[in-house]
């Protein structure tokens, strides 16, 4: 085991509860269980005790719980006093550890210490914070195939072929002589082929699973009066935001948090874009410039009577003409039933279209069918597995160096081979970083700062 010192923290939310822990964490806790519940319980068993101050007066009474190492959370020894949950009466009890030797602990050390001591992987343990941090029934279950080691097996599997294709390489280079043979003897080409192939599989899993994680945001967009808010509140299931006949009655932007396919959506209802001389109003068209260029999608809402077999007039299409270059965009032609329009779906150009009436909701669900296959989210995530912008970003250097190796293996001269092998060795060392066998101590650092203290 790597730590040395002891440490201590209350390991439950801020607040008044029926049931609060304080959780420690080190090397021998003998004294310290005595210290304050009196005697060392049997392992793993629950043993009711007092807890008690240095002049042995309680404190609390409660449960006790003891981890011998290496069998705990942190592959340390473990301890947990759970008690009442009053604010008051566990910082007493945590005051009494830190009397007894112990210090507080820093965010996420327990789950730090866990890593380093070989209890769990580097995903692993994201995904510890993960499942707390979960916004969808669908993302805490994808965090929990994460912490059980879904994601980590797919990685090592994809280590295990590089190290096998690396070993034949290397032995390649000590015996140059053979070079010719190298294509033929060891399929190389086939197995880089379906090493590649591999990676990118994981790498569209790790995709659809960052999307469970981070969420995605949906900025509305659009002349006053054309239906934004409405349609907000179409989306959100409940009022929203204010809707009225009165030209620019939304000034602030109004967001909601709702789910589809359990994927968090942050839907955006925004200032309608117009000239105006109104100072206030001004400031709102301003806000909806900004949401525009923090947002994955834009939903660009027209007047279905006014688009009706004329196009899109200038004004709207000046308004897709301000949106961020490469920000993905669908033209929702709002108000179809007042067009006599049945809800439907059209690619004009290269943009999607659909007609849908946001006051009844009809023609809805393919609007939510076309944001989330517009980003890449239309496939199931039931069985996918939580991953991380740094995991992606592993994943796509990956296989970026399998590319440049794809490359060199077609020549056969050893130059060409000595930079095959280089690629396939960076390649590694990207899938590496992903479970934390190749990782730099600041990252650890920026990883683990993150979590709540006491996990």
């Amino acid at each position: 085991m790597l730590a040395i010192d002891t440490i201590a923290a209350i390991a439950t939310p801020p607040g008044r509860g029926g049931i609060g822990i304080v959780r420690v964490s080190g090397r021998d806790l003998r004294g310290l269980i005595e210290g304050v519940a009196g005697r060392v319980p049997p392992p793993r068993e629950a043993s009711l005790a007092t807890f008690r101050d240095a002049s042995g007066a309680a404190l609390d009474e409660g449960l006790v719980l003891h981890f011998p190492a290496p069998h705990s959370y942190t592959g340390e020894a473990v301890v947990e006093f759970q008690g009442h949950g009053g604010p008051a009466v566990l910082r007493l009890v945590l005051a009494r550890c830190v009397e007894l030797g112990a210090r507080l602990a820093e965010p996420g050390e327990f789950t730090k210490r866990a890593f380093l001591n070989g209890r769990l992987d580097l995903a692993q343990a994201e995904s510890v914070a993960d499942l707390i941090d979960a916004a969808t029934a669908t993302a805490a279950r994808a965090a929990a195939r994460s912490l059980t080691g879904a994601f980590s097996r797919e990685v090592h599997a994809l280590v295990a072929a590089l190290t096998e294709l690396r070993a034949y390489t290397e032995a390649m280079l000590d015996f140059p002589e053979e070079e010719i043979e190298f294509l033929a003897a060891g399929d190389v080409v086939a197995r880089l082929a379906a090493l590649r192939a591999r990676v990118d599989g994981v790498l569209a899993q790790a995709r659809a699973g960052a999307l469970l994680r981070e969420g995605l945001t949906v900025v509305l967009v659009g002349r006053p009066n054309v239906g934004k808010s409405s349609l907000l509140n179409c989306l959100a299931r409940e009022e929203a935001a204010i809707v009225t006949a009165i030209p620019g009655t939304t000034r602030d932007p109004v967001e909601r948090r709702i789910e589809i396919a359990g994927i968090a959506l942050t839907v955006i209802d925004t200032a309608g874009l117009r000239d105006t001389d109104d100072p206030v109003e001004r400031i709102g068209i301003e806000r909806t410039r900004a949401a525009m260029q923090r947002a994955d999608v834009a939903l660009v809402l027209v007047d279905a009577r006014v688009t009706a077999g004329a196009g899109l007039p200038a004004e709207d299409v000046a308004i897709l003409g301000e949106l961020p270059a490469g920000l993905p965009r669908i033209v929702v032609h709002n108000k179809c039933d007042l067009a006599g329009v049945a809800p439907h779906a059209a690619t004009i150009g290269d943009v999607p279209h659909l007609w849908l009436c946001a006051r009844d909701g009809a023609g809805l669900p393919a609007l939510e069918a076309s944001v989330l296959s517009l980003l890449g989210a239309a496939e199931s995530t039931e069985d996918s597995f939580l991953a991380r912008t740094r995991h992606v970003e592993a994943l796509r250097a990956a296989a970026s160096c399998l590319a440049a190796a794809a490359g060199h293996v077609e020549a056969v001269r050893a130059p060409a081979i000595e930079l095959f092998a280089e690629e396939l060795r960076l390649a590694q060392n990207a899938l590496a970083a992903i479970t934390g066998e190749f990782t730099a101590d600041d990252l650890l650092g920026e990883i683990f700062g993150r979590f709540c203290i006491g996990k």
